[in-house]
């Protein structure tokens, strides 16, 4: 199945690559913090930038508790600003925390940052492109990811901290883009883990609209959603995902799902919806106030060639592609990202190598100031595209029912009435839960009607009335649920299985199944 997939998307991306150019358009540059980090690069830095068509750079700027209205990197921000303007590059400023618990060791900590990003606002007044905090999801930038009963609170958290920003930016100035999240792709969903509690992306947004829900907040969180949809493995291939709950590139419907489950009907937007037309376009866009995507971290790392060993220490701890796939990968996810109506920005990190092999090397220069093919395909895909879509507009519309759902029923069509076993099977592209049970029926033909719509309603509670046996659980997605109902006999009859999944970010998306009718049939004798 993952073969067929990423087989239909690499002729999708053919044609997107060969298609003329339309009228939506994302912009496409760089997670990279060099210019500050080393401000006498910056104007080389913006330079190659514009040599490459490339119009976006975030940069992270890291709030220290001890000192909670200083603004680290001034003077590289200023002059990363002052080279970036003229070469036609935006800068956004990604705010939040340098230490993991710096937001939860103090109750007053996340106002202190709230009041923090208010003041980087101001001092710089030319950005307007704002993102607060980074991968809330995992335990290397926010911690604790779980409480003491091992439930998931880490993004609830986080959402708060969200909130009081979002307040405090639009304070300063109501034209700021507020962009949260900045989301991990993966998360282990295991409080337990040796090393990395963490929480999926999926969860990690149900979390954050059951607290925003809470809250009683009729204002928005955000006014986009940052992603960082990194490939599972360097080796992957550009249309390989992941699976629920986790999500990547080529799984941004489950990230959109995962938002309208969670928020829609509220006061903060959802993604747009759009249809499947020739040419992308922002027509799509249902409403000015629609989610959209920036995927401003999204990196395959390479192997490092022979004559480029010099600029780099330490060792590699990750499988790596090679330079030629990394240019081929890249080249494609422009036209192929620029053809979401649900996508503003696709930022590749990073520009330039790190040096130390530890971290990463993605970039389209290497440590010693070379060009990767990257570098080359990069700009041709830029110059080919202009960042527009020119093939197919990526369709999408929410689901009411549980993802790839299915059941299966014992295939007999007649079983004896001293017969104690009863067992099914379901499954889901997605957990969820389960209401099943088994239903006397008065005649051979499968329910329809009003008989069909009396068993799903009775399958809205865990104890259906009316059924002569009954079982409720948890699906986990992908793998087939056993559902065992109690071991009784059943009376003579004819009898249906019949089951209900509730998707478990949203249970009221549901899915119902029956059963061909089976008979329990006595021996003659005992008629």
């Amino acid at each position: 199945m993952k073969k067929t997939t990423t087989a239909l998307l690499a002729c999708a991306l053919a044609a997107l690559l060969t298609s003329p150019a339309a009228s939506a358009e994302i912009a496409v540059g760089v997670s990279d913090d060099l210019p500050i980090a080393a401000p006498a690069v910056a104007a080389d830095f913006y330079s190659a930038m514009q040599d490459v068509g490339l119009r976006e750079n975030r940069i992270a700027v890291k709030w220290e508790p001890n000192a909670p209205t200083a603004v680290p990197n001034e003077a590289g921000i200023e002059r990363a600003l002052a080279e970036a303007g003229p070469r036609g590059v935006n800068v956004v400023l990604s705010l939040y925390p340098l230490r993991p618990r710096a937001l939860t060791d103090s109750p007053a900590a996340p106002a202190q940052f709230a009041a923090w990003t208010a003041i980087v606002a101001r001092r710089f007044p030319s950005v307007r492109d704002f993102i607060v905090g980074n991968e809330p999801n995992v335990n290397s930038f926010w911690q604790p990811q779980y409480g003491p009963n091992a439930k998931a609170i880490s993004c609830a958290t986080y959402a708060g901290v969200l909130a009081a920003s979002y307040d405090a930016l639009k304070g300063v100035n109501p034209a700021i883009d507020v962009i949260g999240i900045g989301l991990s792709p993966r998360g282990n969903d295991n409080p337990r883990a040796r090393s990395n509690p963490s929480v999926s992306p999926v969860r990690c947004i149900r979390d954050m609209g059951a607290a925003y829900k809470a809250s009683k907040r009729t204002r928005p969180l955000m006014d986009e959603l940052s992603f960082h949809p990194f490939p599972n493995l360097s080796t992957d291939p550009l249309g390989r995902g992941y699976q629920w709950p986790n999500a990547g590139l080529a799984n941004l419907d489950r990230m959109k799902q995962a938002v309208w489950d969670a928020f829609y009907g509220t006061g903060q937007p959802v993604f747009p919806e759009s249809s499947f037309g020739r040419f992308g376009s922002l027509s799509a866009i249902a409403a000015a106030d629609s989610l959209r995507f920036r995927l401003n971290e999204v990196g395959w790392q390479v192997e490092i060639v022979p004559s480029a060993l010099g600029a780099y220490f330490g060792k590699e701890n990750v499988a790596t592609t090679d330079e030629t796939s990394q240019a081929e990968i890249y080249s494609q996810a422009i036209p192929f990202i620029a053809c979401d109506p649900a996508v503003r920005s696709l930022l590749f990190f990073h520009l330039i190598d790190d040096p130390n092999l530890d971290r990463w090397q993605s970039g389209m220069i290497r440590a010693d100031g070379t060009k990767r093919p990257s570098y080359a395909s990069v700009k041709a895909a830029i110059a080919r595209t202009g960042g527009r879509c020119g093939g197919f507009t990526t369709a999408w519309r929410h689901a009411t029912s549980v993802i790839g759902p299915t059941a299966k029923f014992p295939f007999k069509r007649a079983v004896r009435d001293r017969t104690k076993i009863w067992t099914m099977v379901a499954t889901a592209f997605e957990a969820g839960n389960y209401n099943a049970g088994v239903f006397r029926v008065s005649r051979r033909a499968t329910p329809t009607g009003a008989a069909r719509r009396k068993i799903e309603r009775a399958l809205l509670r865990a104890k259906p009335r009316g059924a002569a046996l009954a079982r409720a659980g948890k699906v986990s997605a992908y793998r087939e649920a056993v559902i065992r109902f109690p071991g009784r006999r059943l009376k003579p009859g004819f009898y249906v299985y019949a089951v209900e999944l509730f998707a478990e970010t949203n249970p009221t998306r549901k899915s119902f199944f029956v059963s061909k009718p089976f008979r329990v049939v006595a021996p003659k004798g005992r008629r």
